[in-house]
């Protein structure tokens, strides 16, 4: 299902002539990955480019459907051309060396001949030439040591250097960009780079875009470096594991976009056996995505949408403002909300309920041990603190259900699958009636609630998600952040149960503590 969600204005296929010239379409696809069976076992060149062909076939058929809507940009996923689990070894024979695009310029298409083995980089480049589009896709790249761009890092033992990469063409086939990944994620095959890379490109139609990858995102080099440099348009191939209740695809993909201020054009791999899915285009007025549920055919999902151009320094570009994307094709959700939320200490109707006195407990909450108090009444005032970090809640719930809730705080270092400081406020459904069972993943919930959220966190970057039922996002209907580091996130008029509502707050400036 396509879902599309907008804040402040409701949804119209009617633009002034002025709108579109401060907009530009965009196409982000997520991709069945056609696997390698046996990604341990070292195959010959041959073979792996059989292979890549039967991935590449359905690029091509997707950038002519997005190119027939209109995309003057493409993006594909992570991992989308070869697939993942390979040893450094076996992965050996699906590399190409990417030349830099900084040092040299070079079209694929037009001259294959310059590089050898480099198939792939001319089927992308004639791609993107044949459909007259940007096209960013993600592949394995071999350097060789030393690298060009940093002679005195020491080479690795076999002498060579595999990167996990974006590469970028333009509308004509030239090779724009290339980022090779910072944050590994358990990726045996691939090196990290002996220097973090920022990497930016810049279009005739939108202006300036910065390229990260899936698990960079929740890190301050390079995705933080690209804010503090003025982007406003990111780029985002992924191979996404999600996980409930904080990190679903689709929930931080919004969350990011959200609280950077930024576009997020996010593409994800499709593969019901390691949970991916999620992929969307958002930006901070709206956000137009697909999420797979279980039951639902195994098969890719093209998404395109006109959006506003956010890049301030675009060459006649008034600075867009409340201005919400145009879905581009059908869709089978849309909701619209509201921005009149009460801006009062209060937004209820009836007089603040006293803050409860609730029992505290500790439950794991993304394998962090979290502080957690019960969401006991029909409406309350609830605090809860993870040492002396706090989180507060006013709610009303709107729905009678026998769900449990709770309200949690997490203050600290995640460990688990990565390292990284976090400072979390969320309300959560409970996977159960237990205490015990709050942290739990949980897909579905009943009990609709008005809500407000806020901490006084120690960061800037907090990213702000509502998750509904069945993995529907909402869009928060009033955010508020103060210069002495209070966020507060208020909602209403939901249109399912809450799932997760949360502030997730990236203490960066602790991660090597």
């Amino acid at each position: 299902m396509i879902f599309i969600i907008a804040l402040w204005v409701s949804l119209s296929v009617v633009q002034t002539e002025s709108n579109v010239d401060n907009s530009y379409v965009a196409a982000v696809y997520e991709h069945t990955l056609i696997l390698n069976p046996e990604p341990h076992v070292p195959i010959s060149r041959l073979a792996a480019l059989q292979h890549m062909q039967k991935n590449l076939d359905v690029y091509q058929e997707q950038a002519a459907l997005a190119a027939q809507q209109g995309a003057q940009i493409l993006v594909f996923p992570e991992d989308g051309l070869q697939g993942f689990n390979f040893s450094r070894s076996s992965i050996y024979s699906y590399l190409e060396t990417i030349p830099d695009p900084q040092q040299e310029s070079w079209n694929p298409c037009t001259e294959p001949g310059r590089y050898n083995n480099t198939e792939v980089l001319q089927q992308l480049s004639c791609m993107a030439r044949r459909y007259s589009l940007y096209l960013v896709a993600n592949m394995a790249d071999l350097q060789p040591c030393p690298l060009k761009t940093d002679p005195s890092s020491p080479c690795p033992s076999d002498g060579r250097w595999q990167f996990n990469t974006n590469v970028v063409f333009s509308s004509d086939g030239l090779l724009v960009a290339r980022y090779h990944k910072q944050n590994l994620y358990f990726e045996e095959a691939f090196d990290t780079p002996p220097k973090p890379e920022i990497i930016t490109f810049d279009t005739p139609f939108a202006g300036r875009f910065g390229l990260i990858i899936c698990f960079d995102i929740l890190f301050h080099k390079p995705t933080v470096t690209l804010l503090e440099r003025g982007v406003r348009q990111v780029i985002y191939p992924t191979a996404w594991m999600n996980q409930l209740p904080l990190l679903d695809s689709i929930q931080f993909q919004q969350a990011f976009s959200l609280g950077a201020n930024v576009t997020l054009l996010a593409a994800n791999i499709r593969n019901d056996r390691l949970i991916m899915t999620g992929s969307g285009i958002y930006t901070p007025f709206s956000a137009i995505y697909h999420h797979a549920h279980r039951g639902d055919p195994e098969e890719g999902r093209l998404l395109v949408a006109r959006v506003p151009v956010l890049d301030p320094l675009w060459v006649g570009q008034s600075m867009a403002t409340e201005e919400q994307a145009e879905v581009l094709g059908e869709s089978t959700s849309s909701t619209t909300t509201d921005s009149g939320f009460c801006l009062k200490d209060n937004c209820f109707d009836s007089p603040p309920p006293p803050v409860s006195s609730s029992f505290t407990f500790t439950s794991s909450m993304m394998y962090d041990p979290s502080q957690f108090v019960i969401l006991n009444d029909t409406e309350g005032k609830l605090n809860v603190c993870d040492g002396t970090f706090c989180c507060h809640l006013q709610y009303r719930r709107l729905k009678g259900s026998e769900e449990l809730y709770a309200l949690g705080a997490f203050a600290g270092t995640h460990i688990v699958n990565g390292r990284y400081a976090l400072q979390v406020c969320a309300v959560i459904r409970c996977a159960g009636m237990k205490t015990s069972s709050c942290g739990q993943e949980v897909e579905d919930a009943e009990s609709k609630m008005d809500i407000i959220l806020e901490g006084k966190f120690e960061t800037k970057y907090v990213y702000p998600s509502v998750l509904a039922s069945r993995l529907v996002l909402e869009q928060p209907q009033h955010l508020e952040k103060t210069e002495d580091g209070w966020v507060t996130m208020k909602h209403s008029n939901m249109t399912g149960g809450l799932v997760t509502a949360c502030l997730y707050g990236r203490m960066y400036h602790l991660d090597n503590e």
